[in-house]
């Protein structure tokens, strides 16, 4: 039995699978810690992979190993492999107003066309604007630009700072086309080197961009290193997601996107154009507000996850309060600043059934909203796969039945996203990605009320203006 190695380095912690290369089955896993924050030393990183590798039982008998991780954000090298400053990460917002300057300097159409995508906080592009501007003597230090997953395979690799075995070589910085699409300097042409220009204010070493079976090349014990891929790339291979498949990830943040044929150029920035990690594109939504806003609403009722999803099924769909729940702001719509509102209480709904359910109804319908944006922009959708822990609350997917009008599929739990690492890791070793099957997963029937949707919208959009 041949075996490959997935890695997930999220923005909480470093996941590894260890998998058959022929099935996907997994034989062994390991897990790290990543230090809380929105900016973090790439240190801590490569200190949780080894430490999860061990944990996984070593790569002394694998053949292959990928590394998928978190999009965005900012490593920044200089000349001689050294990380400059912490590395800000995708929620760090604090570029926010980089972002508008990038897009009244550049337009927004423009970047659309270019890039597939909108500057706006989390992208790697506004980071370093933002850098140039606050920290002029670190961004003049800055040699090469890296993403998370792109400095761990360097590091994987045997590359690094001067006191690393193959030393600071920085053209062997590598990525994969579904990460370089998040950087708002990369599109399908490659990269946009006046637009990376203009956001640092020089030019600097890029990491190349490899095809999706393509090999980064091997560890200093001869393991063959795949590409890599960005989180959201990852999942979708880790799920088998095809042509028409819509994907609902309910974790710390919320994603919807899609698997689809053709570029993306959404000049509002609503739907981000990334690339997928198999030669396709992933039109993706992001939300800020998704799994904490039940946390939130189940301290407020003083309950578990588990009984809030019964006291949701308790009242009847629909015809309770709305909540728009933008507690921490808003990526999409992009409302930073925005705070969240539950309105439509009257003496008969300000009840703990009614208040549950407007929570799960209201965290839905926000996804909704981005489903239905990437729809606009053509993309064909046949089914939705419904993932992250919030998902297997029977009550998020029975809520959700009613708020998507799309068949639903709730794949087994698992990691997904380290999962779709070892599949790339396969596929560079055979030249082809395998086909592996999913098991474990079910169906949701449609049970589609569009009054939730309406009532939702209609709040949402006073609440806007």
């Amino acid at each position: 039995m041949t075996l490959v190695a997935g890695v997930d380095s999220s923005t909480q912690s470093c996941k590894v699978v260890i998998a058959d290369a022929a099935t996907g089955r997994i034989v062994r896993t390991g897990r790290a810690s990543h230090p809380d924050g929105t900016e973090v030393d790439p240190q801590a990183w490569w200190e949780a992979l080894q430490a999860a590798i061990v944990d996984a039982g070593g790569l002394d008998d694998v053949a292959a190993v990928s590394i998928a991780g978190q999009q965005h954000g900012m490593v920044v090298l200089d000349a001689q492999g050294e990380v400059i400053r912490p590395a800000l990460l995708w929620n760090d917002t604090r570029s926010a107003g980089a972002a508008r300057d990038l897009i009244a300097e550049v337009g927004a159409d423009v970047y659309a066309q270019r890039t597939g995508v909108v500057p706006v906080a989390s992208f790697t592009a506004t980071k370093l604007r933002w850098l140039r501007d606050a920290e002029p003597e670190n961004a003049a230090r800055v040699a090469a630009v890296a993403l998370p997953h792109d400095w761990l395979t360097w590091r994987l690799r045997g590359f690094g700072p001067a006191d690393s075995e193959l030393g600071p070589v920085l053209d062997e910085l590598v990525t994969d086309r579904s990460d370089a699409s998040g950087t708002a300097y990369w599109g399908a042409a490659g990269y946009q080197r006046d637009l990376f220009e203009i956001a640092l204010g020089h030019d600097a070493v890029l990491p190349r961009v490899l095809g999706p079976t393509d090999r980064a090349g091997a560890t200093p014990a001869g393991i063959v290193v795949g590409p890599g891929a960005g989180d959201n790339a990852g999942a979708a291979l880790g799920l088998g997601a095809g042509r028409g498949d819509g994907v609902i990830s309910i974790g710390t943040s919320g994603t919807v996107f899609a698997v689809t044929d053709r570029s993306i150029d959404d000049p509002t920035g609503t739907v981000a154009g990334f690339a997928d990690a198999s030669g396709r594109f992933l039109p993706l939504v992001a939300t800020l507000n998704a799994a904490r806003v039940l946390d939130a609403f189940a301290g407020l009722l003083g309950v578990d996850h588990d009984e809030l999803g019964r006291l949701a099924l308790q009242a009847a769909p629909g015809a309770g309060p709305v909540l728009v729940p933008y507690f921490e702001g808003e990526r999409t719509p992009n409302l930073p600043d925005a705070t969240a509102s539950l309105s439509g209480l009257t003496l008969a709904t300000t009840t703990r059934p009614a208040v549950a359910r407007a929570a799960i109804e209201g965290m839905l319908s926000g996804l909704a909203a981005g489903l239905d944006a990437i729809r606009t922009q053509g993309v064909e959708l046949h089914r939705l796969l419904l993932t992250g822990g919030a998902a297997r609350n029977p009550a998020v997917s029975g809520i959700a039945a009613q708020v998507f009008d799309l068949p639903i599929v709730v794949p087994a739990p698992g990691e997904y996203v380290a999962l779709g690492a070892a599949r790339q890791a396969a596929g560079a070793l055979a030249g082809a990605l395998p086909d592996w099957e999913a098991s474990g997963a079910h169906e949701v029937a449609v049970d589609f009320r569009p009054d939730i949707r309406a009532r939702y919208a209609e709040v949402a959009r006073g609440y806007r203006s």
